[in-house]
């Protein structure tokens, strides 16, 4: 058994950081309960973690519970030991809590050490920065330099605007015009 260390910093404006100390054997649920404890968290909100590349551009969802069509079908976080997914090669994991303040934190792999003897892991190593009330809004932003939509349309030809022909006549695309 080895010992990872990693650096889970909050997307935030302040440098807000924690560094955690678990076993490579703990699960990617075991990694989520440190966090929850390290960031001060009361632990009732869903959570999932997302595996990345080296420039954080998310890939696939790890969900805290299987929510696909067929029960079992749908690995989990208590699926998945550390060891499994980061190691030196891979070493960022994307970290989200709560889906509707959207909390969204960067975990990184820092150090894979020997286990101290006597330590009791998970282990918060470090503090830094105090949470802020609310999670920072998320700014979406479209291509171009658009302040309204009237703008957006502006920029379109008659060609763009027509490109589905009669608005009247959805069921030609598959759906009707109520469909939700």
């Amino acid at each position: 058994m080895m010992i990872y260390k990693f650096r889970a910093i909050l997307d935030a404006e302040d440098d807000i950081f924690r560094d955690i100390a678990i076993e490579d054997t703990a699960t990617l649920e075991d990694l989520h309960n440190a966090l929850v404890n390290a960031f001060g968290f009361d632990g009732t909100e869903v959570a999932s973690f997302y595996t990345c590349d080296d420039t954080w551009n998310q890939e696939d969802e790890i969900p805290m519970f299987d929510t696909g069509d067929t029960p079992g079908e749908m690995r989990t976080m208590a699926d998945f030991q550390l060891q499994d997914l980061l190691h030196e090669d891979q070493t960022k994991i994307i970290y989200v809590y709560d889906f509707i303040s959207m909390w969204t934190f960067l975990v990184e792999l820092a150090a894979i050490e020997e286990p101290v003897p006597g330590a009791t892991y998970p282990e918060l190593l470090f503090s830094h920065g105090e949470m802020p009330a609310e999670a920072m809004e998320k700014q979406f932003e479209a291509e171009g330099d658009y302040e309204s939509f009237h703008d957006f349309e502006d920029d379109l030809d008659e060609d763009d605007l027509n490109q589905f022909g009669d608005e009247d006549h959805f069921e030609d695309y598959g759906f009707e015009e109520n469909w939700n």
